[in-house]
């Protein structure tokens, strides 16, 4: 491998791995505040929930808790 190509890919490797790292500083600023929530009471299992709700168009929300309760319905669960 030429000069040129090493030193372009040794900086891939490096963004990488600096992303990788704040990656991690992230998952763990995260985690902090989950453990905040809990300490305050909160379900963070619940709470993980309500973010990953969040992250959804309200149609996709809307289709899923209509499949939802077509299967809950399907297994005598309502």
């Amino acid at each position: 491998m030429n000069g040129i190509a090493a030193a372009q890919l040794r900086s891939i490797v490096e963004r990488i791995e600096r992303l990788e790292e704040e990656k991690k500083a992230i998952a763990d600023d995260i985690k902090a505040v989950y453990g905040e929530a809990k300490a305050n009471g909160y379900d963070t299992k619940t709470l993980r929930k309500v973010v990953a709700l969040r992250k959804k168009d309200a149609n996709e929300r809307e289709e899923e808790e209509a499949i939802l309760e077509l299967y809950k319905n399907a297994l005598g669960m309502v």
